[in-house]
């Protein structure tokens, strides 16, 4: 589920009632009154409401999801944040310059939050280039480990998203190509890439899920937040997927 920049107040209670109905749904894109990734800066961190936001969807139970989210909205974010949180399409920035993925900084600060990086394979990403292959999305997860190591790191492939592909990765039928190119490298062992494939996952779900417990257990009340005046009834923002996925 993704909620784009507004404070328009349906929209928190539409969200709140969805995951009443289905339990199952636990992920937000975070764009929410933070700035996104494809527009210039406004809030230059988070605003009162996407603290607020933040605040629930760590009472809620619900991952929050900072792909797509400017620097530092997502640094502040991060900061907030009593869950570990995740990006959960984004590559590394140190490799590729896109302003899609994520600086080292940031990616040191998942360490101490918990969170994960999952690798985005779209080649603009990848290599800054239309053209990427499975050894250059491979670097990608390399880098990650040799900062933060295999436990902050995972697959986002975003095949559902993207319209080119690295050469060798061209549909989840060839991910054990992937794990035989990083088993390969030497870097990565078998429980590693266990890891990789799903457990990281699992354990922030599990942790995001302990949060939600402890703050049920001391009472914390769920975040109120009225009618902006200033909501023009325009409840996204014109980042929603129109330039990068």
């Amino acid at each position: 589920l993704r909620l784009d920049n507004s404070e328009c107040i349906f929209l928190v209670h539409t969200y709140l009632f969805v995951l009443h109905l289905f339990p199952f749904l636990r992920h937000l894109f975070l764009p929410f009154r933070a700035d996104s990734s494809n527009e210039a800066p406004v809030a230059n961190g988070l605003t009162e409401f996407g603290e607020k936001v933040v605040r629930e969807m760590n009472r809620l139970g619900m991952i929050v999801d900072l792909s797509h989210v400017g620097e530092n909205s997502t640094r502040a974010a991060i900061r907030l944040s009593r869950a570990p949180v995740v990006f959960s399409h984004s590559s590394v920035y140190s490799l590729c310059n896109h302003k899609r993925n994520v600086p080292d900084d940031i990616i040191q600060s998942l360490k101490d939050n918990g969170g994960i990086i999952m690798v985005n394979f779209f080649p603009d990403f990848v290599k800054c280039a239309p053209n990427a292959t499975i050894s250059d999305v491979a670097e990608h997860f390399h880098y990650i480990k040799r900062m933060i190591g295999s436990d902050f790191v995972g697959i986002g492939g975003d095949f559902d998203g993207v319209n080119r592909v690295p050469r060798g990765l061209e549909d989840v039928s060839r991910y054990p190509e992937l794990f035989a190119e990083l088993l390969r490298s030497g870097l990565w062992n078998v429980q590693e890439l266990k890891n990789l494939a799903g457990l990281n996952m699992l354990r922030v779900m599990r942790a995001v899920e302990k949060v939600r417990d402890e703050m049920r257990t001391n009472g914390v009340e769920p975040e109120e937040h009225p009618d902006s005046p200033n909501d023009n009834g325009n409840c996204t923002s014109n980042a929603f997927y129109t330039e990068y996925v």
